[in-house]
C-alpha cells in the first residue's frame, strides 16, 4: 500500500478505534466475547489480510505499516487485536517463509478474506524447548499425507480458528538444528481435530485461548508447509520475529492508552484543593512514563525499517519486545499509582490495564528466553568477528 493510502487508512482506523471499539469495551468485559457485528466489521475492513499481498486479496502492507495498524488497534482492548493478529503476524509469514506457491494460493485469499488462523507451538510439557514436543507426524500408510496426534496449549484464538499451523515432530530423535520439527497446516474442522473450553485468564477479556487436540488426524501432504520435512522449526521462529513486533506494538499502544487515562485522571482528581496532576511526584511518573513509550516508538520504527529493508533482526526484535512489554507493565503500574486506592478497584481502568498488560511479558518469548537469544546472538557475532 503506497504511504498516501496508508495514512489515510490510519487515519479512518484511529477513529474506529476511538468512536467505535472504545466504546464498545464494556460489552466485550462482560461477555468475554467480541461483538460479532464488530468482527464482521473488522473483517469488511481487511483487517484480517493486512499483510496479505494485494494480489491474493490482501492490502500489503510492509512491516513498519503493519506495526502502526497494530500499535492503534491495541490502544482498545487487547482482544481487538489479537483476533486477526495471528493472521497477519504469524500465519502469514509462516505461509510467506515457507509456504509453497500453491499454499500461498489457496490459503492467502482465505485469511484476507476473514479466516481465522491460531498458531500451535506450545505444549503441556514444552514451550520453548521444542526438543521437549510431544505432538508426532507420521506419514499415512494408506496413501499420500500424513496422521497427527498430539495436544498444543495456550493456543490464541483456538476455539474460533479456521486453520491451524501445527508443529509437529516427524523425527523421533531430536536432531541438530531442530530438523525434527515439521509444519502442517491443518484446517481446524478437520476430524480428529478438538479444542478445549477457553481457559479462563487474568485479563484480556474477550481474547480467548485453549488447548488443541490432534487424534488421528489426517492430512494430505500438501499440508506440510513448503513441502519438505524438518523446516517447520525454522519457519515458525521466523514467525515468531513478526509476532514478537506485534507484540511489541500492541505494548506501546496499550501504554499510550493507560498514560492518557492517567493524565486525565490526574487533572480531573483533587487532593488538598488541587488537581494532583499538580503534584510534582505524580509528575515524574507520567513524564517518566512518556519517555518509555517514546523509547518504544523508536525501537519499534527502527526495527520495522530493518525488516523491511531484507535485514537479520533476530535480535533487534527480540530487544524490541522484552524492551516494549516490560516497558508497559512499568507504566501499567505507574497508572495504578497515580489513581491510588481507585486503581485498585475493577470500577476504574487502571486495575484492567495492570491485569492487561501483564501476558506481555510471556507469549511469543518470555523476557527471560530471549534475553538468552539476545545475548547468543551477541556472543556469535563476537566469535564470528575475531
Amino acid at each position: 500500500m503506497d504511504q498516501d493510502t496508508f495514512d489515510q487508512f490510519l487515519d479512518q482506523l484511529e477513529r474506529y478505534v476511538r468512536e467505535r471499539l472504545i466504546p464498545a469495551e464494556k460489552d466485550v468485559i462482560e461477555n468475554d466475547a467480541l461483538p460479532e457485528d464488530i468482527v464482521a466489521e473488522m473483517k469488511e475492513m481487511g483487517l484480517f489480510g493486512l499483510t496479505v499481498p494485494e494480489e491474493h486479496g490482501g492490502a500489503g502492507l510492509n512491516v513498519t505499516q503493519y506495526a502502526k495498524v497494530v500499535q492503534t488497534m491495541a490502544y482498545a482492548a487487547p482482544a481487538y487485536r489479537s483476533i486477526f493478529s495471528i493472521n497477519v503476524g504469524m500465519f502469514n509469514s509462516a505461509i510467506k517463509n515457507g509456504g509453497t506457491a500453491e499454499q500461498q494460493a489457496e490459503w492467502w485469499p482465505r485469511i484476507a478474506a476473514g479466516e481465522i488462523a491460531c498458531f500451535g507451538l506450545t505444549e503441556p510439557g514444552s514451550g520453548s524447548d521444542s526438543a521437549a514436543m510431544q505432538t508426532m507426524a507420521w506419514p499415512d500408510p494408506d496413501g499420500n499425507g500424513w496422521i497427527l496426534n498430539g495436544t498444543k496449549r495456550y493456543i490464541t484464538n483456538a476455539p474460533h480458528a479456521d486453520v491451524g499451523l501445527i508443529m509437529a515432530r516427524t523425527e523421533k530423535e531430536a536432531l541438530p538444528k531442530n530438523a525434527h520439527v515439521s509444519a502442517f497446516i491443518v484446517p481446524m474442522d478437520t476430524p480428529g481435530v478438538s479444542t478445549s473450553s477457553p481457559d479462563k485468564k487474568m485479563g484480556q477479556a474477550g481474547s480467548h485461548i485453549s488447548d488443541v487436540m490432534l487424534d488421528d488426524v489426517h492430512v494430505p501432504g500438501d499440508a506440510l508447509l513448503g513441502g519438505e520435512t524438518g523446516k517447520g522449526f525454522r519457519f515458525a521462529m521466523m514467525s515468531l520475529d513478526n509476532g514478537r513486533i506485534s507484540v511489541g506494538a500492541a505494548s506501546t499502544g496499550y501504554a499510550r492508552r493507560a498514560l492518557d487515562s492517567a493524565i486525565k485522571y490526574a487533572n480531573e482528581r483533587q487532593a488538598f484543593g488541587e488537581p494532583i496532576a499538580n503534584f510534582q511526584l505524580i509528575q515524574q511518573m507520567l513524564a517518566e512514563s512518556w519517555t518509555e513509550i517514546y523509547a518504544a516508538e523508536a525501537m519499534m520504527a527502527d526495527v520495522t525499517a530493518r525488516v523491511d529493508r531484507g535485514e537479520d533482526t533476530v535480535k533487534e526484535a527480540a530487544a524490541f519486545k522484552v524492551f516494549a512489554s516490560e516497558m508497559c507493565g512499568r507504566v501499567v503500574d505507574r497508572v495504578v499509582q497515580v489513581y491510588g486506592g481507585a486503581g485498585y478497584l475493577a470500577e476504574y481502568d487502571a486495575e484492567r490495564f495492570f491485569r492487561d498488560a501483564r501476558i506481555y511479558r510471556i507469549y511469543e518469548g518470555t523476557t527471560q528466553i530471549l534475553q538468552l537469544q539476545i545475548a547468543k546472538r551477541m556472543l556469535r557475532e563476537y566469535a564470528a568477528s575475531v
